[in-house]
């Protein structure tokens, strides 16, 4: 018999892991497939803006019609802004302060607070780099423009929503959380990048475009976090994913 701070084998799903409708929740390390399509797009994205192919035109069109819409001057835009927040990056740190001070607390081991550190650096250097690199304007301005004062590609708000509430659902699973945390997590995961890019684009802050890499970046950079736990942060002497917090 094993007390409740004994945890299995890194990665491994705990047998009581279930979520909406039996769903088994595991701790959604994306598969090689999905990297390999996620970093297809991104590229393909990219390639299509810069030389102001058919995408662009797509995003300018899709803009058109959602500026029509003036949420921005109606009573639907606190409500929306709020959605847009799923991906913000205040509001999520806020709840895995939460998490990982009780996992740290809990399971005497600092991996959950390594591997969010870990998750926050890639997210900056990554998705700056490219807003930068790229200089993409935002809907704002008159048309889609690349040069050094533009900063919406690829939209961070979603690639933090797919990184860090991925990182969440990583945690409360594997350290086996009660089962409606674990499917919390399991449907923010998901539902908050898609909520949060629809939000975004819907208030005419970013492009389709912006929303589509911005999930793109997140799961690779999602990918790369869970590669980096596996050959360096759960090896470390006496932390080791996994073993009991004696």
């Amino acid at each position: 018999m094993t007390s409740g701070a004994v945890r299995g084998r890194p990665g491994a799903t705990p047998p009581d892991a279930a979520g909406p409708a039996g769903r088994v929740v595991t701790v959604g390390r994306p598969p090689r497939w999905l990297l390999l399509a996620a970093l297809a797009v991104t590229l393909a994205v990219t390639f299509d803006l810069l030389s102001r192919g058919v995408l662009e035109r797509m995003d300018l069109r899709v803009s058109e019609v959602v500026s029509s819409w003036h949420l921005q001057e109606s009573g639907a835009y606190w409500p929306v802004w709020a959605v847009t927040q799923l991906g913000g990056r205040g509001f999520i740190l806020i709840v895995l302060t939460g998490l990982v001070g009780y996992l740290v607390w809990r399971f005497r081991t600092v991996v959950p607070l390594v591997r969010v550190l870990v998750a926050l650096v890639l997210l900056t250097v990554v998705v700056y780099s490219l807003k930068y690199g790229t200089g993409r304007t935002a809907p704002a301005y008159p048309g889609s423009f690349f040069h050094r004062d533009g900063a919406s590609y690829p939209s961070g708000h979603v690639a933090n929503a797919v990184l860090m509430w991925g990182v969440a659902r990583w945690q409360v699973v594997e350290y086996r959380l009660a089962a409606w945390v674990r499917r919390t997590a399991w449907v923010l995961s998901l539902a908050g990048p898609v909520a949060t890019g629809i939000a975004m684009v819907s208030l005419d802050f970013h492009w389709v475009t912006d929303a589509v890499v911005g999930a793109a970046v997140g799961i690779l950079l999602l990918g790369v976090v869970h590669a980096l736990d596996a050959v360096v942060v759960s090896r470390w002497a006496g932390v080791r994913a996994g073993r009991s917090s004696a």
